[in-house]
């Protein structure tokens, strides 16, 4: 859920025109579609899906497995007609962020439709600069459906879980859960030593490829292999932690990999909760084609031969 202050290059130039994907009249008669297939962007950082909201027009959210909730901005409570519902404290990298929730939003992916019980707003979203989106695609979006993410193809596909079956050849990790953050069992191997393997949250929101946190970069020793890199700053929810950027030889996911993936090294705090050696974000995952299925706790991973453009490490 941690942006980047890096310039990247798009999946695609500009936003995908999302017009032809929604349907012209929202009501129907037909009955909803057991899976739908709607175009992806990444814009500063974020991977982006476009949904309709209350009726709205289309509007842009950020699809991120590591965010509790479901956000919209500020400036769209009124529009869509949103009734205040309390408050909630988000936990962010550096430093937790009162939010204040509200009821009554419907997300309408040309049919399929998502309706989370309550919706935050993030105060420090009408503070930025510049408005990059239009709220995050939290946890329960994965957790209404199963989301397949085709970078390839620069699409994301929704599908009911009752009607969803794969029959492929990729890769099953099995997923746990700490509340609604998905875990996997990965590992980490550094040049001329052993593997580490540890626990990792799967984070979408994250456009780099691994980021450890600082218990685990000290207890493994791993500031040695950063050379003299300068420290920088990792943005997100509550502030900004100091980190070290460098690479890994290898992210074992399963029996796939990801050669020389970029990694950040913090120096204080985590990108992830206790008890995780941190997390793995779009710049690894974006190798394959990445099915979260939460109902069955698995994540499927199917390689790729799409060069990566997210977060790639320098040759």
């Amino acid at each position: 859920m941690n942006g980047s202050a890096k310039q990247l290059k798009p999946l695609a130039t500009g936003m995908l025109c999302c017009c032809a994907a929604f349907p012209q009249a929202l009501g129907q008669t037909n009955p909803p579609p057991g899976s739908v297939q709607l175009p992806i962007s990444l814009r500063q950082g974020a991977l982006l899906l476009k949904a309709r909201v209350n009726g709205s027009d289309p509007l842009a959210f950020k699809l991120d497995t590591g965010f509790g909730i479901t956000t919209v901005h500020p400036s769209l409570v009124e529009s869509l007609e949103l009734r205040r519902a309390g408050h909630i404290t988000i936990t962010g990298i550096a430093g937790d962020e009162q939010a204040d929730t509200y009821a009554g939003a419907v997300f309408d992916f040309c049919g399929m439709t998502y309706e989370p019980r309550r919706v935050a707003v993030l105060a420090s979203d009408a503070r930025r600069r510049w408005r990059d989106r239009d709220g995050i695609l939290g946890a329960g979006l994965f957790r209404r459906f199963v989301v397949e993410i085709d970078f390839a193809q620069n699409l994301v596909r929704l599908h009911e879980p009752d009607q969803f079956s794969y029959a492929g050849a990729g890769e099953v990790l099995p997923l746990a859960f700490k509340k609604d953050t998905p875990i996997i069992k990965a590992a980490i191997v550094l040049p001329g030593r052993e593997a580490i393997s540890g626990r990792f949250e799967i984070d979408t929101g994250c456009d780099d490829c691994v980021c450890l946190g600082h218990e685990c970069v000290v207890a493994n020793r791993l500031l040695e292999h950063t050379g003299s890199a300068p420290s920088d700053r990792r943005r997100g929810v509550g502030g900004s932690a100091e980190i070290r950027q460098g690479n890994l030889a290898e992210l074992r996911l399963g029996k796939l990999s990801v050669q020389k993936p970029s990694a950040n090294f913090f120096l204080e705090g985590s990108p992830a909760g206790a008890g995780q050696a941190g997390h793995v974000g779009l710049g690894a995952l974006q190798h394959f084609k990445v099915i979260l299925d939460y109902s069955r706790k698995q994540m499927i991973l199917e390689p790729q031969l799409k060069q990566p453009v997210i977060g790639a490490p320098a040759p």
